[in-house]
């Protein structure tokens, strides 16, 4: 296992793409915050099939972010395994089921009208 290491916000979104992406997080979308909000420097939205999976999904991230950087990220909602938040300080993780995903529709809230989402 190697040293925890300082990652920048663009180091910390790759790795969180990486991570989410080989465990099969479906509809992964990045948006970029830089300069829009004071909250972080990225937000990543995904969807997982089930609770398990989420939830899953979620502990994975969290676990690997620890590895890495040392740091524990906030991760809060794992339990329910229908809307997890993991925070790491400059990038916001949201892992939700499909249908609790669609009903709060956090894209929307965030992009700017005629602003399409990054797709990871």
């Amino acid at each position: 296992m190697s040293a925890p290491q300082e990652l920048s916000s663009e180091e910390q979104l790759s790795l969180i793409l990486t991570s989410l992406d080989d465990d099969k997080a479906e509809e992964i979308v990045k948006i970029d915050l830089r300069g829009k909000s004071s909250i972080g420097d990225f937000m990543v939205i995904c969807s997982g099939r089930s609770t398990r999976q989420v939830s899953a999904m979620s502990q994975k991230l969290a676990e690997k972010l620890k590895q890495t950087t040392g740091r524990t990220a906030k991760v809060e909602g794992k339990e329910t395994g229908d809307w997890v938040l993991i925070d790491t300080g400059d990038v916001i993780v949201h892992v939700f089921r499909p249908e609790v995903r669609e009903f709060y529709q956090l894209e929307k809230m965030w992009l700017q009208p005629g602003q399409a989402a990054t797709t990871a």
